[in-house]
């Protein structure tokens, strides 16, 4: 497979079919955020389709940020998703904002008042919530519904010029306080909100609502498919509406696709910047984090992401893929391109008694077995070692086949070592162990006289580098299938924190330990495979040259595995 295509979908037959009738000359999409977060697994997918398949037909993608509501909004969100567009290998071919279209808008939304389509609305939030009627209850109308359009028009110019107070009044569609379509029940178009812009200033006190600006900056950028997730599928009569009613010469068309979901990760935007605000995480790259700059600092590559959700595929359907698949892809992507190399996680030192005090020798080491092009490196080698704890028992079950007394072991890229001796401190804990070494086994001699079915890593204790090692689980332990549209503002609520009690209080483990000497340099986002323990990342925030620390990015193994195809 290729990143370049997109598998058969239902969008990809689509414009086929738009291009074939001659409904569209050039395909025209856009991926459109709003600037109030950091992006997610689930935008990394709909940056990938919009894009890919705008690709796939010769067309081009436009990044748009969706900046209407000022309350919400910051650069610092702008600059990080410029950054994850970027890093993913996508380029845009133009850069909007919603907000270099107000002025078009509010011309809209004044023709309008003058066709009577739309009202100033003197009630509440909290009244036009209550009058909105239910699923089986239609909409109760305002009070305000039937003002003349010189009314209307007047109060909306005097909105516009600041008369009036945050909530004071809003702008309404007229359409149907009936229609069994909720989203057609008069939905607020303008509100109020005295506050500065970071790409407009002080220059509007209204601004726009999402579902009203959207579909006029899809038709003033000639979008041909306006690509959105399956949540959105009831707000596109609105849309339409919109295009209509305002007279739109361009036609935009929004499709909905299934949103990703993905085990035990959170999609939910408001859930992912409260678990910030509340100091949950490390802020929104925290390596635990679900985000494009947390999956990257925790090691990800672009490679393994596009996999994924080239995997998980184009469809209508709802659903939550198994978070295994995802750590699959890391491990497919980087299985031929990490050094492979040794760590101790948790040291316990040996001391190999019959070795030369003083000696130290170096050991030749592959980099990775299964791609011999990265070649070999020098280890050193020497009287005292560490290894891992785990790897050494004192009454050892049965099968056991690492190190207990008088057992012999290999050591990886070394010599067997046969243990003689246990140090113990006055509370009977291990602290040291003794041990002889064969110098007729060491590795690449190819000595054959005797075999041992325990192979440990190790390290130099003399050379080897501290380390710090952090070592994570998910943030929560459910599934988060919230199919919430992060962007409509009709649909946020004030949240209950209650979520909160499903995050894992041992998501985040650190040990400190040690690796070879050589990766005292490694400089941030360098990647590693650490024998047994799994692929770890050069973490980019707090690392420093001489005190490495390493994300593991997953583990070594996995039950997981592809559908046959």
């Amino acid at each position: 497979m290729t990143h370049g295509t997109t598998p058969p979908n239902f969008i990809k037959n689509i414009i086929t079919e738009d291009l074939k009738n001659g409904k569209v000359s050039k395909v025209i999409t856009r991926f459109p955020p709003e600037p109030n977060g950091y992006l997610h697994i689930g935008h990394a997918k709909a940056i990938w389709i919009s894009f890919t398949l705008a690709d796939e037909f010769g067309g081009r993608t436009n990044l748009r940020f969706d900046d209407t509501n000022p309350l919400k909004e910051d650069v610092e969100y702008v600059n990080s998703i410029k950054e994850d567009v970027k890093w993913l290998g996508f380029e845009w071919e133009e850069l909007h904002f919603a907000s270099d279209y107000f002025e078009e808008m509010y011309n809209r939304a004044v023709l309008l008042i003058k066709k009577g389509k739309a009202y100033v609305d003197d009630q509440s939030a909290d009244q036009i919530r209550e009058t909105r009627g239910t699923l089986t209850e239609p909409g109760i109308n305002s009070p305000f519904r039937d003002r003349s359009v010189e009314e209307n028009l007047d109060l909306f110019t005097r909105m516009r010029a600041g008369e009036f107070k945050n909530g004071e009044k809003v702008l309404r569609a007229k359409i149907d306080m009936a229609s069994p379509n909720i989203n057609l029940r008069d939905p607020v178009i303008y509100r109020i909100s005295h506050a500065s812009h970071h790409n407009t200033g002080d220059a509007w006190c209204i601004y726009p609502m999402y579902s009203y600006a959207h579909p006029l900056e899809d038709a003033i950028e000639g979008v041909t498919h306006s690509l959105c997730t399956i949540e959105f599928e009831d707000q596109r009569p609105f849309y339409d509406w919109v295009i209509a009613e305002t007279e739109m010469e361009a036609q935009p068309h929004q499709y909905e696709f299934g949103r990703l979901n993905v085990e035990t990760m959170i999609t939910s935007k408001r859930k992912l910047k409260l678990l910030v605000d509340e100091g949950y995480v490390d802020g929104w790259d925290d390596p635990r984090m679900p985000t494009i700059s947390g999956l990257r600092r925790r090691g990800y590559t672009p490679e393994a992401i596009k996999s994924f959700v080239f995997e998980a595929g184009i469809s209508k359907a709802q659903g939550t893929v198994d978070l295994a698949m995802l750590e699959h892809f890391i491990r497919e992507d980087l299985k031929m391109k990490a050094p492979r190399t040794m760590a101790v996680l948790d040291p316990l030192k040996v001391v190999i008694t019959n070795y030369p005090e003083g000696q130290t020798e170096m050991l030749e080491a592959e980099n990775n077995s299964e791609n011999p092009e990265m070649g070999s490196r020098q280890i050193p080698f020497s009287r005292e070692i560490y290894i891992e704890r785990d790897d050494f028992m004192e009454n050892p079950p049965s099968k056991y086949f690492r190190l207990f007394p008088g057992n012999e072991v290999r050591l990886k890229h070394a010599y067997f070592i046969k243990c003689t001796d246990v140090i113990k401190d006055e509370d009977g804990n291990v602290v040291e162990i003794h041990c002889t070494y064969d110098p007729e086994t060491k590795s690449g001699t190819g000595f054959t006289g005797r075999k041992v079915k325990g192979t440990i890593h190790w390290v130099d204790a003399n050379s080897a580098v501290p380390a710090e090692f952090r070592l994570y689980e998910p943030l929560i332990s459910s599934s988060d299938e919230e199919a919430e549209a992060d962007t409509i503002e009709d649909t946020e609520k004030a949240e209950a924190k209650s979520f909160l009690d499903e995050v894992n209080p041992d998501s985040l483990q650190m040990v400190n330990g040690f690796v070879e000497p050589d990766l005292a340099g490694a400089k941030p986002h360098d990647k590693f495979q650490f024998f047994r323990h799994g692929y770890f990342n050069v973490d980019p925030k707090v690392s420093k040259p001489g005190a490495p620390v390493f994300n593991r990015i997953v583990s070594l193994k996995s039950s997981f595995q592809l559908p046959k195809q």
